[in-house]
């Protein structure tokens, strides 16, 4: 089996940074979820604030790097011409679908390494007093969730439209 370069990347687009991605969430989630202050000693709550600063971290790099390859590096091999793109829109039954992709894909996918930058800045500006404010807590929270979300989605959009038309 030979992967050309076109292939490479898209693996190292979607798996490898994607897959950091991920482990960046799960810690981050995992950290910020358990980070109460009756549950955790003072030695445990800096130790969650660590975890939760780096998965955040990661988190947050991992989303920069997954789009800005995607823009970037991706996006000009798919749009090329006789590319994955023209071989989707010349089919009339999915072109409708494949519009509402490539807007998600190139456009909305962006607020993502925002909002998981944005739950990165507010970890570390509160640290440990997040396992006392419960309302930090819950914005960042809720921002991560949002970044992982759009990410998930633009993930999946992006796994369908590689099935359907591979970067070659």
């Amino acid at each position: 089996m030979r992967v050309s370069n076109h292939e490479a990347w898209a693996l190292i687009h979607g798996m490898v940074i994607g897959g950091l991605f991920l482990l960046g969430f799960s810690g981050g989630l995992s950290a910020l979820w358990s980070l109460r202050s009756d549950l955790l000693t003072t030695a445990g709550v800096a130790r969650q604030v660590k975890r939760l600063r780096l998965g955040t971290a990661l988190m947050a790099v991992m989303a920069w790097a997954t789009v800005l390859t995607g823009a970037w590096i991706i996006l000009p091999w798919y749009r090329a011409e006789g590319g994955p793109k023209a071989t989707l829109m010349a089919d009339p039954s999915i072109r409708a679908w494949h519009t509402f992709a490539d807007v998600w894909k190139t456009h909305i996918a962006w607020t993502s390494p925002l909002l998981a930058t944005a739950a990165a800045a507010l970890v570390a500006y509160y640290g440990a007093a997040l396992t006392r404010d419960r309302t930090a807590r819950s914005i960042v929270l809720v921002l991560f969730l949002a970044a992982f979300g759009v990410s998930a989605l633009a993930g999946l959009i992006g796994s369908l439209v590689t099935k359907a038309a591979p970067v070659h």
